[in-house]
């Protein structure tokens, strides 16, 4: 593996966590917001990643030697969460129905919080993956000057 694919691998994975937490920080924005332009509450969404290679690390892959090159992460979608909206009774609220009830968007604030964190640490665990990549190519560097 050569330092450049390890390098885009990392800046795969950042670009995905980057993406993951602006879906946690619009659910997290829209979590009171009970009426969207088609008249239902916001639904929480998530982000969907899939692994990608080249069509040079398949053949690697079937060859026998690291299958790992040329490898990453990529968003294949942003999803709704299917589930059921949350039910309150606010009788006040503009957008309550006949018995006093707001529909509320499925957003579980503890749930988005435990997602950023977690979104936030792959992050960090891949800017040191990059760091120490460019720290080994430095070394090397020093090595062949000597």
């Amino acid at each position: 593996m050569s330092i450049f694919s390890s390098l885009k691998i990392s800046a795969t994975g950042l670009t995905a966590q980057r993406l993951r937490m602006s879906v946690i920080a619009n659910n997290i924005a829209n979590m009171n917001t009970t009426r969207t332009p088609d008249g239902t509450p916001y639904r929480r969404q998530f982000a969907v990643f899939a692994p990608v290679s080249t069509e040079k690390s398949t053949r690697q892959a079937t060859r026998g030697s690291n299958p790992a090159e040329g490898r990453g992460v990529a968003v294949v979608g942003v999803l709704e969460d299917r589930s059921p909206a949350r039910l309150v009774y606010d009788p006040g609220h503009p957008d309550a129905n006949r018995e006093g009830h707001v529909s509320l968007p499925n957003i579980d604030p503890v749930r988005e919080m435990v997602d950023m964190i977690s979104a936030s640490r792959a992050y960090e665990a891949n800017v040191t993956a990059i760091n120490a990549a460019k720290t080994m190519a430095m070394r090397a560097l020093d090595i062949g000057r000597a």
